[in-house]
């Protein structure tokens, strides 16, 4: 494989948290692994957000320092720049070189359309923009949204974790561009299995709500949030003995209230995901991932899949996920269950109850087959020449 010069552009500095700096990594080592020149870039202007206060923050010195520390765990101490565009300020980098990598760069990867791509970036030869949220931008243009348009055009290719599109039972309309299936890569090796059967809540990390990005789609609303599809199974506790802990962000005091008088174990999201070391420990010390799918995910039948969940299966935990039609492309039965129905978590459970260490194992071999960082990424760089 020829060498190529690659950026990753990403949010890993603009949300400090344990996830987003695991997917920016995944990207990173993985690219690396593949023999090519790979550096870290986070240039979108966005100003950071403080997980903590829950805000956003003015002086970008912590976020800095997370993202320097993130950076230095996998070897990354000389390749990475945060361009403050606010402050004038470049990270990590000089700016100088910032638009030395520009000139010199082969490709670029958009991930999560983290950057709204200006002149600069334009340079790089190949713009590859990595939908990890599928059916927004997919309806935005169908409705001829220009500033979503202009976004996507400034790519030369797009890939999508909406791997189901195209099918009969996704209606998610494809207009103007050619929407490449790909999924989370994970560097595998880095999340040592863990088989811990004394441990006794399956467990999820995330924010519960997520107002403000609904789509409509042939006249029917699909929310572009987790609360809706909680809701529908707030009573799981009471169909099942397993113990369920939600580290999850409630914005409501009540809604918390709520869910731990169904029986749910109900924490603070932040101090379990505020650095990488501490995310990990989290997932490893868990007996699986129990969680829901967005509503705009679910009913479209997209065919996303988290990146999340994908890390929780590297660690060798066993993942019980709402169905988005994923089923068709990854395995389920064995270490992955997809469900539609309150009956099917249950089964779900019984069946990993009965024997942990078999579905611990199917859990890993799944990561290992299906998300495995060079071969995602490997597929994603042939198909633009890249190979």
């Amino acid at each position: 494989m020829s060498r190529s010069t690659i950026l990753v552009l990403h949010l890993a500095g603009q949300y400090p948290l344990g996830g987003i700096g695991w997917q920016a990594i995944h990207h990173l080592v993985g690219l690396q692994r593949l023999g090519h020149d790979v550096y870290y870039v986070e240039d979108s202007g966005a100003p950071p957000y403080d997980p903590h206060a829950r805000k956003l923050a003015e002086d970008p010195s912590s976020t800095v320092a997370a993202l320097a520390r993130t950076m230095e765990r996998i070897g990354f101490g000389e390749r990475w720049a945060y361009h403050d565009v606010s402050g004038g300020r470049c990270y990590g980098t000089s700016l100088a070189r910032l638009r030395e990598l520009y000139r010199r760069a082969d490709a670029l990867l958009n991930v999560c359309g983290a950057t709204w791509l200006r002149e600069e970036h334009l340079r790089v030869p190949l713009r590859l923009y990595v939908q990890t949220d599928p059916v927004l931008d997919q309806v935005k243009v169908a409705r001829g949204e220009r500033s979503a348009i202009s976004a996507l055009e400034a790519h030369t290719h797009h890939f999508t974790y909406g791997e189901n599109f195209g099918s009969p039972d996704c209606p998610v309309p494809l207009l103007r561009f050619t929407w490449r299936p790909t999924r989370p890569p994970v560097v595998v090796d880095l999340w040592e299995p863990r088989f811990t059967p004394k441990a006794p809540h399956f467990t999820t990390v995330g924010t519960w709500h997520n107002p403000g990005r609904d789509v409509i789609l042939d006249g029917q609303r699909y929310v572009w949030s987790k609360h809706g599809n909680f809701d529908r199974f707030i009573d799981l506790p009471r169909h099942t003995t397993q113990t369920f802990e939600l580290a999850l962000e409630f914005y409501n005091l009540e809604d918390a209230a709520r869910y731990r008088a169904h029986g749910w174990a109900v924490v603070d999201p932040y101090p379990r995901s505020r650095d990488l070391e501490i995310y990990q420990e989290y997932v490893g010390s868990s007996r699986g991932e129990f969680t829901v799918a967005k509503d705009v995910v679910a009913r479209t039948r997209c065919g996303w899949f988290s990146d999340r969940s994908a890390s929780y299966l590297a660690a060798g935990k066993p993942v019980i996920t709402q169905d988005t039609g994923f089923g068709k492309f990854i395995p389920t039965g064995q270490g992955l269950f997809a469900f539609g129905t309150m009956d099917e978590i249950v089964a779900a459970i019984d069946q990993i109850n009965a024997d942990p260490s078999a579905h611990c194992r199917a859990a890993r071999e799944l990561a290992c087959e299906y998300f495995d960082a060079e071969r995602v990424l490997g597929r994603m760089l042939a198909e633009v020449g890249l190979g």
